[in-house]
């Protein structure tokens, strides 16, 4: 897993890929796809139709806790 973003790519993770294929949501568990906070910056989108949530990413690193995610 890379520590920043990709260079000249807005919102998106480096992670290795068996990384980012075992990486969920951790209060629905769908899978997690690239996104970009309101901020600018980048976080990790549920794709859970119902319950839809964003983590952020903090210094390359994504923070899967409910408690830090905003809903969507």
């Amino acid at each position: 897993m890379s520590n920043d973003t990709t260079p000249g790519t807005p919102g998106t993770v480096t992670l290795d890929p068996w990384v980012r294929e075992a990486l969920r949501c951790p209060a629905t568990g769908a899978t997690l796809v690239d996104g970009t906070a309101p901020d600018g910056s980048p976080e990790l989108r549920s794709t859970d139709p119902e319950h839809p949530l964003a983590y952020p990413v903090r210094d390359g690193i994504p923070v899967l806790l409910e408690g830090d995610a905003r809903a969507l």
